[in-house]
């Protein structure tokens, strides 16, 4: 099964933003610290920029945040970005002649909808200053 990192890259890049605000912004140097290709880090960026949390200027990399950290939130990033928006899967091709296999999908549809509807609620809660603090925490105790 692949996982999608997306989520967890595009916080990574707006962390690095605030963290390294003055230093080398351009998608190679972000990509370094992600150890992505560059071209992961302008598609996120992209859709970052879409959504409104970031700004950009072709040619130069001084890429800034649009809106104050505390203002950014996980569900934030997580509209922002272009990939599959549901948190839980359920295996579309079961046994329809089987009592569980003709009933599954129903029963975790109805689950899936509440665990998820927590999950966005939650990520609603915790903001881009809130991890970066965290960031920066972790750094000074090491």
């Amino acid at each position: 099964m692949k996982y999608s990192h997306k989520l967890s890259d595009a916080i990574h890049i707006l962390a690095y933003l605030i963290i390294y605000k003055n230093d080398d912004l351009s998608s190679k140097a972000i990509a370094a610290s992600i150890e992505a290709n560059a071209s992961v880090v302008r598609n996120l960026m992209s859709d970052l920029r879409r959504a409104g949390l970031i700004k950009t200027q072709p040619g130069i990399a001084s890429t800034t945040l649009s809106v104050e950290p505390d203002q950014i939130t996980i569900l934030d990033v997580y509209q922002a970005i272009n990939m599959d928006h549901n948190l839980l899967h359920i295996d579309p091709k079961t046994n329809p002649r089987c009592i569980v296999g003709g009933n599954i999908q129903d029963t975790l549809n109805m689950y899936y909808a509440d665990i998820e509807a927590t999950a966005f609620q939650r990520m609603k809660e915790i903001t881009l200053q809130a991890i970066t603090d965290d960031i920066l925490a972790r750094q000074q105790a090491k």
